[in-house]
């Protein structure tokens, strides 16, 4: 990993608006939108989320976790950082949270999950090690289940901008979203899928519309890619 997250722990939200405040928009809009993205990806794709379990590698302090209460049947995370495990079971006491390195070593049992997901984290993973990263993601993803993953899109100027700005990206190497296809595929996955999210920095119906229709244009701010463990 690129960034000792223990010692971000206590400043992680404010260096993150700090980053973004350029757009105008809150760190929870964005949080939002991919929590919500996750949920329909989930439902187009294996059925309804209140039915499915979940888990959420490098999870932070379980902001995107917060959004996901009582919206799927049950929800773990995972992340190498004590500090900000700690921060999740506060704001998430309904969720199971443990500290583990998610490249070689999350600490739950083979097909233990119907979605496991990251968001954000690859670019933080030495490129040599992204591939262990996506094989412990499988090998706790049941057959038919999804690994999802969410990252910044780096032909977007303004990701660039918020990335170079954040305290905790430095030195980190963005991966864009045909690579990152490349590497499940490569990684044993199947029936690969993605698309360009986070496209304004306001949320609402009207938007939703819009954004949906501009998924397959490399304009949005992040993107997302999944697949499924045969």
């Amino acid at each position: 990993m690129t960034s000792d997250f223990d010692s971000h722990a206590d400043g992680y939200r404010e260096a993150v608006e700090q980053s973004i405040a350029f757009s105008g928009a809150g760190h929870e809009v964005f949080t939002r939108i991919k929590a919500r993205e996750l949920l329909e990806l989930s439902r187009r794709r294996l059925g309804d989320p209140a039915r499915l379990s979940f888990l959420d590698v490098g999870c932070g302090p379980g902001e995107t976790d917060a959004m996901l209460a009582g919206r799927v049947s049950s929800l773990a995370g995972v992340d190498s950082s004590a500090s900000m495990i700690e921060g999740a079971r506060r704001r998430n006491p309904w969720a199971g949270y443990s500290v583990g390195d998610a490249v070689g070593n999350v600490p739950y049992t083979g097909t233990s999950f119907d979605v496991s997901f990251a968001i954000c984290v690859l670019h933080h993973v030495d490129p040599p090690r992204r591939p262990a990263l996506i094989a412990e993601m499988a090998r706790v993803t049941r057959p038919g289940g999804l690994v999802a993953i969410f990252e910044h899109n780096p032909w977007n100027p303004l990701t660039r901008r918020a990335v170079a700005g954040c305290e905790f990206d430095r030195g980190v190497s963005l991966i864009g979203r045909r690579a990152c296809e490349r590497l499940l595929s490569e990684s044993g996955l199947t029936d690969c899928q993605g698309a360009y999210v986070v496209f304004f920095r306001r949320d609402s119906e009207a938007r939703q519309r819009i954004a949906r229709r501009l998924r397959r244009l490399p304009l949005g701010a992040q993107y997302v890619v999944s697949a499924r463990r045969p």
